[in-house]
């Protein structure tokens, strides 16, 4: 019987919440800093952190060439805050002189659409995959999905206060996943469990 193990990039920001949630579920989970470390995995979790500065850690490192490969490959990938940035084919309001993009989801993301770290929030979400029990959402210094591709299945949104329009705040394409919210610091699993089961 062959295991599963999903690697969780470990460069910056809350990897391991991820790797201990993974193993709490019984899915063999491993830190990823190197590219030959991509050999052998079935999925890979770019957690939140700060995007530009895990960004310019994967270029220092060799990361970012074999993390495109790795995403447009079609290999089962899910990026959670920063990762979601990442994972987007455009962003804007960056810092000044832009930061290197992995790209593979078709969708333009606000890096801090929703403000400053003070500005960080909880909300209980509907997702439509979840049914009528929401999920607790935890938003720090959180980006939004501004623009979506016809082929982007968007998975939840949220109306921001003081605005007529919903945002999307989870997407999923093919083989990616993205959440601009972090599912690593709460209790609940479901967001895991969902990407556990892509990558199965």
């Amino acid at each position: 019987m062959t295991t599963t193990t999903i690697g969780v990039l470990a460069l910056q920001g809350a990897f391991r919440e991820h790797v201990k949630i993974l193993r709490n579920l019984g899915i063999a989970a491993e830190e990823v800093r190197k590219p030959d470390q991509l050999n052998g995995l079935n999925g890979l979790i770019i957690p939140g952190g700060e995007s530009t500065s895990m960004a310019l850690i994967a270029e220092r490192w060799g990361m970012i060439e074999p993390l495109r490969r790795w995403v447009h490959s079609g290999r089962p990938t899910w990026g959670t805050c920063a990762g979601m940035i990442l994972l987007a084919e455009q962003a804007t309001g960056q810092k000044q002189g832009g930061q290197a993009l992995i790209g593979g989801l078709d969708v333009t993301v606000n890096r801090n659409y929703f403000g400053r770290q003070v500005d960080s929030f909880e909300i209980e979400l509907t997702v439509k995959a979840f049914g009528d029990h929401p999920f607790h959402a935890v938003f720090i210094r959180a980006p939004a999905i501004t623009a979506v591709a016809p082929h982007v299945e968007v998975l939840a949104e949220i109306q921001p206060a003081g605005d007529s329009n919903q945002v999307a705040v989870a997407a999923r394409q093919g083989t990616i996943l993205a959440t601009a919210f972090h599912p690593e610091l709460t209790q609940d699993h479901r967001w895991h469990q969902m990407f556990a089961e892509m990558v199965s």
